[in-house]
């Protein structure tokens, strides 16, 4: 259905993407923008941004889900903010089509610069079984679905008998040893620990936990050495760490590893809960907006944020950063000589590009290029675990995850996010973890829908109908 919505007639920059860098650019740009005459427009299928290094404390229950996420329309008042999707762009033009999130409405949208800022996806690979039993950690509802899950086997299993059956609901596996899949691994297994411990009916030791690492090592983004430590720690917690080790199979929750890289057979077990954290690739959706792309999928990019052309030069008024970017690392850094995929390049560039944005087009400051040196790397462990290496300093244990809450805790966007995200700290320092598991969040109405579907009427049982029949048959011609 072609229809147009009452959009502002000024001139205006478009942002694609609400994560990191969209959000960070509206922020930046919405008033300065406003008092030059223009309108900065946020084009996102969701109405919130999502800060995703807080993903496993959500899980783990540390933190309040709706408190990890930043609502564009609270933050972004003199943003004008679209829930829908840009399907397709015409820079030539300057216009992209924009679909509701429904798919029922389309309309163009005209701008004069645009960011693209559609961030990145879970990187997947052809496994038989892992799109029906897998879940993911990049989505608020995936961190519920995680945790939600997790508590709910446990409450499963405590009350089979042992066995295979037990075994099986009491398996947590974890696919992916970068950051996420280490913190998330942690994260779960501290709080599946303390729900063990309030039920009766189950020990510690009920419960597996198994990482699963294709590479030799974990980590990468801290020191060989801290990685190994991390290696130790875990396993001194009983999580079973396998490197050098890859899934074959997930079919039917039936998880057949193999050992790589000559692709060996491993072992093999089942599990209801198989967490993917094993890669991330720029979004797909960039594709279809016509832009040079590099060899990985991501949008080709210059120092100055500006999006380039096959031979190198800057296209007016396109801009990227973030995640479905190759920004170049000009501090000799990165993989491959561009940024690593983090918040801490994607919040950076964003700031700068806001800069370069107000100076190429109204000449407000001048025009500079991105370079930023890593200041580190923060990971928490679990409650009062951690490991860290910033700028330079190697921590582990207690004060490795203070630095960890101290720098996520400043990096949240907006302060008012921030004060509730330390408020959950405060409030489970004192009050204690909450394992309660929220039933039925894939199926909100079937309590209703239950209660509100008449009851059918009982049959009568064979030899009562017979009785009936019969008495039928008998009674006055009067009578019926």
């Amino acid at each position: 259905m072609a229809y147009t919505p009452a959009l502002s007639d000024r001139p205006r920059v478009l942002v694609v993407g609400g994560g990191y860098v969209g959000l960070y650019v509206a922020l930046k740009l919405q008033k300065k923008v406003k008092a030059h005459g223009g309108i900065v427009t946020l084009v996102d299928p969701l109405p919130y941004m999502t800060y995703q290094p807080f993903l496993p404390e959500v899980a783990a229950g540390s933190i309040e889900s709706r408190h990890a996420v930043v609502s564009h329309r609270m933050h972004l008042k003199q943003t004008e903010v679209i829930t829908g999707r840009v399907t397709s762009i015409d820079h030539a033009n300057k216009t992209a089509v924009v679909e509701s999130e429904d798919g029922e409405v389309s309309f163009n949208v005209p701008y004069r610069d645009v960011v693209i800022a559609a961030g990145a996806v879970t990187r997947t690979f052809p496994i038989p079984g892992l799109a029906e039993e897998g879940i993911g950690l990049k989505t608020i509802e995936e961190a519920l679905e995680l945790r939600n899950t997790v508590l709910e086997r446990i409450e499963a299993g405590s009350i089979m008998p042992d066995g295979p059956e037990k075994q099986r609901a009491l398996t947590f596996v974890g696919v992916g040893g970068g950051f996420a899949g280490i913190e998330a691994m942690t994260e779960i297994e501290d709080m599946a620990r303390h729900a063990a411990e309030n039920n009766p009916r189950l020990k510690r030791s009920d419960l597996r936990f198994v990482l699963v690492e294709a590479m030799g090592r974990i980590m990468p983004e801290v020191t060989e050495h801290q990685a190994e430590w991390v290696v130790s720690h875990m396993r001194s917690r009983g999580i079973e760490v396998l490197l050098n080790t890859s899934l074959a199979s997930a079919v039917g929750g039936k998880l057949e590893l193999i050992n790589m890289p000559d692709k060996t057979p491993a072992q093999s077990f089942e599990t209801d809960t198989l967490l993917w954290t094993a890669g991330v690739q720029a979004n797909p959706i960039v594709r279809q907006f016509g832009f040079p792309l590099d060899d990985r999928g991501r949008v080709k990019a210059n120092a100055e944020l500006h999006i380039i052309d096959d031979n190198g030069q800057p296209i007016d008024g396109a801009w990227t950063a973030g995640d479905v970017a190759a920004v170049p690392d000009l501090t000799g850094g990165g993989v491959g000589g561009f940024c690593v995929p983090n918040a801490q390049h994607a919040v950076r560039q964003a700031k700068l590009m806001a800069k370069n944005i107000l100076a190429e087009r109204w000449g407000v400051g001048e025009v500079k290029e991105y370079k930023h040196e890593n200041l580190g790397a923060v990971a928490g462990l679990g409650l009062n675990k951690g490991v860290a290496k910033v700028m330079g300093i190697k921590l582990k244990g207690r004060l490795a995850w203070l630095a960890h809450r101290g720098y996520h805790g400043f990096a949240m966007p907006t302060m008012e996010r921030k004060i509730r995200v330390v408020a959950d700290w405060l409030l489970n320092a004192v009050l204690g973890r909450d394992t309660t598991e929220i039933a039925d969040l894939e199926t909100p109405y079937r309590a209703f829908r239950t209660a509100a579907t008449p009851r059918k009427s009982a049959e009568p049982k064979p030899a009562e109908k017979k009785a009936e029949d019969k008495a039928d048959e008998q009674a006055p011609a009067d009578s019926r």
